[in-house]
């Protein structure tokens, strides 16, 4: 059987890729920081005037994707519930699960 030889393209090789704790990743606080800086203005602010922007210039097609995003930014802030028990809810909570487990302890094998 013939060896195949390669030419050395593609496929993972010892010590490549990005090593753990490199900083030279992007971060999205530092790129908002840095858009406020050379703008001169908040990356909400900026928002808001190419939104006013586009209405002025009856471009429907951008208003339509405005507010497509900031509907989609609304509603996923406001999907977030919070959920809170009372003491009783919870102490019955346990109860029935400790009487599941219980009962699963009796279980005989046939």
């Amino acid at each position: 059987m013939e060896k195949k030889t390669t030419n050395g393209h593609g496929g993972a090789r010892p010590g490549a890729g990005r090593k753990p704790g490199s900083g030279n990743k992007i971060r999205l606080e530092d790129l908002l920081c840095e858009i406020e800086h050379q703008v001169g203005m908040t990356y909400a602010e900026r928002l808001a005037t190419n939104y006013a922007g586009a209405i002025n210039r009856a471009d429907w097609s951008k208003v339509e994707n405005y507010d497509r995003a900031f509907l989609n930014k609304v509603v996923a802030d406001k999907v977030e519930v919070e959920t809170t028990e009372s003491d009783d809810a919870v102490t019955a909570k346990a109860q029935a699960f400790a009487e599941a487990l219980a009962s699963l302890a009796t279980v005989t094998k046939k």
